[in-house]
């Protein structure tokens, strides 16, 4: 009977307990890494960005071609000088 009652309560006592890991696994190590990389350069380039802006001057224009002066001023009636 003491062995029965010892044999049924075994039976009922297999509940498997998991250990539940309590540090990072090492692919959210890697998916924080990247994510803080990417994070780090977009706010890097934002940065250099906005230095950029306030720093260099603007950009010089292209100097417009003495052909392309010689047409603008036809079109409006102008004749060229020299002509």
């Amino acid at each position: 009977m003491l062995f029965l009652m010892n044999y049924s309560a075994g039976i009922q006592n297999n509940v498997v307990i998991e250990e539940v890991n309590k540090g990072l696994n090492p692919g959210m190590i890697v998916l924080l890494v990247v994510a803080s990389f990417l994070l780090l350069f977009f706010v890097g380039n934002y940065a250099l960005y906005v230095y950029a802006q306030k720093t260099l001057p603007p950009k010089k224009k292209k100097p417009v071609s003495k052909k392309k002066l010689k047409r603008e001023k036809l079109k409006q009636g102008v004749s060229a000088p020299g002509e």
